[in-house]
């Protein structure tokens, strides 16, 4: 079987002029980055506005482990499969970031023969929208100092500015630094530290953000540090909104690409869904949803996080829950929260199957506590049996979920056509009843609480004498009902990542609140989650290189 570059580039590319025509995208509608990318004019979007809105499909997944479960593969898969059975379909997806790209999780551009493409682009520098939210972050720090340098007439103190820089890659060394050294003109010494892109406040708010007015007064919103007498600084205290909009005035815009069997697709913003809301553009669904039958798009990680951020922070703001929700799942994956080790994955083993479905189980329990239709999709490996496959269809039967082998990653389109058909049928005869977990009257606290209750399993939540603080500061800030983002581990429903499969009856432990007041939610810190991730031993970058001629090499 070839790699996923190696099937990539030996796809013929459409123009993507003749790709987007299909959803009534004309030349005039967009602004092109070479042959194969383009992105999509506000005036389109602001033209399309009253359309009648499509139906919408999230994939989710359960929660992560080292053999893979094929989230976006599986999107990119579905959404072709829904076209070749004559649904008008588009893909919603994240951009990929290059902290994970060149360390170990790799690209966000699927594989096998469910890609968008081209991969290469999407996965490096794309459109640039990456390095345009990096210079508006990274810019505003700059205007901080600045500020301070100049006599820092708003009284900020550099002991308590949360605002931190950014760069789109892993670096730890970088978590926390020293910056003003040197003498009076290099600045005021001080503490900082870095984030990494994905994780800053401006791409939250680049996702969340229906135009650019909105954006800018989003941008105007953040809290970036407080007074000495411990009042919020925003920025439009420092009135420099203006000039971070222009920063963003093309990123904002949505990127048009195309999968490998010429479904158009909207690939546009790319936070975490560990350490942020884990969702593509507001823009690019609600474009999606008004130019196609059927829009399917993505929420990152195990459905604890992604789809929980997605289904009570991002509907909100974009007004149209799922019709639909798929749980990817493989049997390696479940058979990793059954018990079995990474080197045994390839060997039959039913009752590890038996034991990992608690995971799934789980997942498929939360996603209908709103009121949402569940599909759960098998995505397909070589080494899954006869005995394990059925065992696994057998257990979703019990518990009344529709299920299908999907094999999209060796066989495109034709792989996902039983999904694609049991997806529509769902949407057809079960009506979704969104209903949110909770309210936005309820405190900070409460929302935390019924997330670690009703979404993890957890009993309890516990919280540092610093949160504490902060939750009382909120409280008379304002900010006491904005809903909550939960940057915790992805690898299990606890905050240990060590606790796999489906536990209860433990706590969650916050140790610090973000206020993240321009994107409009807090984010709760867990256990030792971090916001700028490490490298590995033997990161990817290592297998990567280039021709003579330019072409990429050891990307997937």
């Amino acid at each position: 079987m070839k790699s996923d570059i190696e099937i990539a580039q030996s796809v013929t590319l459409k123009p993507i002029t003749e790709v987007v025509e299909k959803v009534g995208i004309d030349f005039d509608d967009i602004e092109l980055y070479g042959k194969y990318k383009a992105k999509l004019s506000f005036d389109k979007i602001n033209a399309i506005r009253e359309n009648k809105i499509g139906k919408l499909i999230l994939v989710t997944a359960i929660n992560p482990t080292p053999a893979g479960e094929g989230k976006s593969t599986m999107s990119i898969g579905l959404a072709d499969a829904l076209n070749k059975i004559g649904k008008k379909t588009m893909l919603a997806l994240r951009e990929p970031s290059l902290g994970p790209v060149m360390g170990i999780k790799g690209g966000a551009a699927g594989g096998g023969y469910a890609q968008v493409l081209p991969m290469e682009d999407i996965n490096l520098h794309f459109t640039g929208d990456m390095h345009a939210i990096t210079t508006a972050n990274n810019a505003l720090s700059a205007l901080i100092d600045n500020h301070l340098q100049q006599g820092n007439e708003l009284g900020i103190d550099q002991r308590r500015i949360i605002w931190k820089r950014v760069v789109d890659l892993n670096d730890r060394a970088l978590r926390q630094v020293i910056v003003g050294l040197g003498s009076p003109v290099n600045g005021v010494p001080r503490e900082d530290g870095f984030d990494i892109t994905v994780a800053s406040e401006i791409m939250a708010i680049l996702c969340l953000a229906t135009d650019l007015k909105d954006l800018k007064e989003r941008l105007a919103n953040i809290v970036v540090a407080y007074s000495y007498d411990r009042q919020p600084i925003y920025v439009r205290d420092l009135k420099v909104e203006g000039a971070l909009t222009l920063i963003l005035k093309d990123a904002i815009k949505p990127n048009l690409v195309q999968t490998i069997y010429g479904t158009p697709a909207l690939v546009h913003g790319g936070p975490f869904a560990n350490i942020a809301h884990g969702c593509n553009s507001i823009l690019a669904t609600a474009t999606a949803l008004r130019l196609a039958d059927y829009t399917v798009t993505e929420a990152g990680f195990g459905a604890d996080l992604g789809a929980e951020k997605f289904l009570d922070i991002k509907v909100p703001n974009l007004s149209k829950a799922p019709d639909a929700i798929v749980v990817v799942a493989t049997l390696r994956a479940l058979k990793m929260h059954g018990g079995v080790s990474k080197s045994q994955l390839s060997e039959e083993n039913v009752e590890a199957v038996k034991n990992g479905f608690a995971n799934l189980k789980r997942h498929v329990e939360n996603m209908r506590q709103y009121g949402i239709p569940v599909v759960v999709a098998i995505n397909e490996f070589l080494a899954d049996t006869d005995a394990e496959i059925a065992i696994l269809k057998d257990l979703c039967r019990e518990i009344a979920v529709p299920v299908e082998l999907a094999s999209v990653w060796a066989k495109g389109a034709e792989g996902g056509v039983a999904l694609a058909e049991t997806v529509v049928k769902v949407i057809q005869e079960e009506k979704a009843t969104y209903q949110a977990l909770y309210t936005e009257q309820d405190s900070v606290e409460e929302k935390i609480t019924k997330i670690v209750k009703n979404i993890y399993g957890g009993q309890a939540v516990n919280l540092s004498p610093k949160a504490e603080l902060q939750l009382r500061q909120f409280a008379e800030f304002g900010w006491d009902k904005l809903p909550i983002c939960m940057a915790k581990t992805q690898y299990s429903f606890s905050d240990d990542q060590t606790l796999l499969g489906a536990p209860k009856g433990f706590d969650i432990t916050i140790r610090e609140f973000v206020p993240k007041t321009g994107a409009g939610f807090i984010v709760a810190l867990t256990g030792e989650v971090m916001t700028m991730p490490g490298l590995p031993k033997a990161p990817a970058a290592l297998k990567m290189d280039v021709s003579e001629n330019g072409t990429a090499i050891g990307l997937f």
